[in-house]
């Protein structure tokens, strides 16, 4: 029998997840960015199981990660028939993530910033 070690999401990853949450992240795609940080590949059933996911959720997050060019998928073909297993794999580090996000929040910023203050040369 195989024995198959997955990790679980601590109190720390569940602070991190509520931190990117008050920033705006929806939780499925927090949740399953702290346990792919932590992880070299996974399947879906993995981040179902250890971030306490459904499938829909999972699927959702691993599309927009793959759109933001974090994580890469690879299809690998059972055997027999069906549909082949999706594997992903993290192609950036938290770090580079948090450097993303720190990004468009400036961005996001800024254009309150500006919106503020051509609000105020309007009202006078």
């Amino acid at each position: 029998m195989k024995t198959k070690n997955l990790f679980v999401l601590d109190e720390k990853d569940d602070e991190a997840v509520q931190l990117f949450t008050n920033l705006g992240m929806p939780r499925n795609l927090a949740k399953t960015i702290m346990y792919l940080s932590q992880i070299d590949e996974c399947r879906s059933a993995d981040v179902e199981q250890v971030a306490n996911l459904r499938q829909p959720e999972v699927s959702v997050a691993m599309q927009e990660l793959r759109r933001r060019g974090w994580v890469a998928k690879q299809d690998i073909k059972g055997k027999g028939k069906g549909r082949p297993v999706h594997v992903y794999n993290p192609i950036v580090q938290l770090s580079e993530i948090m450097k993303n996000i720190e990004q468009e929040k400036l961005r996001e910023f800024e254009t309150v910033e500006n919106n503020i203050s051509e609000l105020k040369n309007i009202i006078g």
